[in-house]
């Protein structure tokens, strides 16, 4: 319990704002985000910005744009930017032959309209593969809205199935303010985040130099705000952000927040592949008898999933390398689970899919955040997140009800065998999956997923 208070400490030196609770909102599901999104849009009087991997050139996509377009017509002097991620935005979906990028419908955007917007595509590597714009978070004059999600049909509930993340809502002036000065900073006017809604887009090859000097701002860049000591009856918020192993604030504050544990830990991951570091901190709680909550998606609830009697495709195997990975950590820890202190939770509700990522600590920390908590968000992304500090308690019944909900389509594991193996898959999945054994190439792929 020592050691538990010494991390405490540590996150009780970090710079703080001081926010009022009541102005702190869960919401509990996509189509409330949608709703919710659509009516901040249309209120806004003097600026938006949105930060996200993508918007997406879909009937939920062009909703939004729409909207976004439109309130700037209403209000020209409204300042409204749209930051996603470079490579992402120029290529149609995995495994989608024949589409475009999602530009594309950004130009057409700006032809139609007498006052476009500000889109700009942020380069956080060379590739995409290497790494992408993984940041979140959406301003509206004072008030941020925080998820995980992007922007398209199946984040915002449309055409029947959803994609389950965590939405939150916070009413602050210098929260937003710090929000926006981040991406002011490093964001706008860098010759290497290129206007995606122009006729022509600078290649990333033309760019190089730029992205090179980029990379290093991302990697030194942090939020900027004047500390405020938590008042009575407020919370103590810290917005993080992190790129790369080294020096990553927000990797750090993660670990210091489960080792910080008192008596337990819920933590929600949509792809498990934790990083060795966190692995090593999950399992230390649970030797020192704390209860550990993992909250996983299941593997058919899983973004890239292929029903068996549907055509298999290479990307079809990731879900099956998670499961693999979730199996062989079931299995270590099952003496954990006998005892009740070892819980996982598989997320599973129909043909939806589960991307919730974030922590609860005991009944008075939390992170918000995008950060999926694997070796790509832990060493190759740009992420942030929202440390929550909470002594009064404030939030808990809040967070409790959020818990409840998550909770609601999961079943618990009571033995690491109730999760298939290699035999019980597909053939086209035992094939792929023998290959990438036989070539050990599961180790970097551990690394890039």
């Amino acid at each position: 319990m020592q050691l538990a208070n010494y991390y405490r400490s540590l996150l009780k030196r970090l710079p703080t704002l001081s926010v009022d609770a009541e102005q702190v909102r869960v919401l509990h599901s996509a189509a409330a985000f949608r709703a919710r999104l659509l009516e901040l849009i249309a209120s806004a009087q003097t600026r938006i910005c949105l930060v996200a991997l993508y918007l997406q050139d879909d009937d939920a996509g062009r909703e939004i744009l729409t909207a976004l377009h439109e309130a700037k017509q209403t209000n020209p002097a409204l300042d409204v930017h749209l930051y996603v991620d470079f490579h992402r935005a120029q290529r149609g979906l995995i495994g989608q032959k024949g589409q475009g990028g999602n530009h594309l419908m950004y130009q057409e955007f700006a032809e139609r309209y007498e006052h476009p917007i500000t889109i700009h595509g942020v380069p956080v590597k060379g590739r995409e593969l290497l790494g992408v714009l993984h940041l979140k978070g959406f301003v509206f004059d004072d008030t941020l809205l925080y998820s995980g999600a992007s922007i398209n049909d199946i984040y915002l509930h449309q055409n029947g199935r959803y994609r389950f993340d965590r939405y939150h809502e916070i009413t602050d002036a210098s929260l937003a303010d710090a929000m926006i000065d981040y991406v002011d900073r490093l964001f706008a006017h860098n010759p290497a985040v290129p206007a995606l809604n122009q006729p022509e887009i600078p290649t990333a090859r033309r760019l190089r130099q730029p992205i090179r000097q980029f990379r290093q701002q991302l990697r030194r860049g942090q939020y900027q705000f004047e500390h405020q000591a938590r008042r009575p009856g407020e919370v103590a918020v810290t917005p993080l952000a992190g790129l790369g192993k080294r020096g990553n604030k927000l990797n750090r504050a993660i670990r210091t927040l489960v080792r910080g544990t008192k008596e337990k830990l819920f933590v929600c991951t949509p792809y498990f592949n934790l990083p060795k570091s966190l692995a090593r901190d999950i399992r230390s709680q649970l030797k020192k008898g704390r209860e550990v909550t993992l909250v996983i998606g299941d593997k058919t609830a899983n973004d890239f999933y292929i029903p068996p009697d549907e055509p298999f495709r290479t990307i079809g195997g990731l879900p099956y390398l998670y499961e693999a990975n979730l199996r062989r950590f079931a299995r270590a820890n099952q003496t954990f689970i006998y005892k009740g202190k070892l819980n996982i939770m598989l997320w599973h509700h129909d043909r939806n899919s589960y991307h919730l990522k974030g922590l609860f600590v005991d009944d008075d920390l939390a992170m918000i955040t995008g950060n999926n908590l694997n070796p790509r968000a832990w060493g190759l992304d740009l992420e942030n997140g929202l440390l929550l500090q909470d002594p009064e308690q404030k939030l808990q019944p809040a967070f409790e009800e959020e818990k409840a909900n998550i909770l609601q389509h999961c079943r618990r594991l009571t033995h690491f065998t109730e999760i298939e193996q290699l035999g019980d898959y597909p053939e086209p999945v035992q094939r792929l999956l023998k290959r990438v054994q036989r070539t050990q190439a599961n180790v970097l792929l551990k690394r890039l997923l």
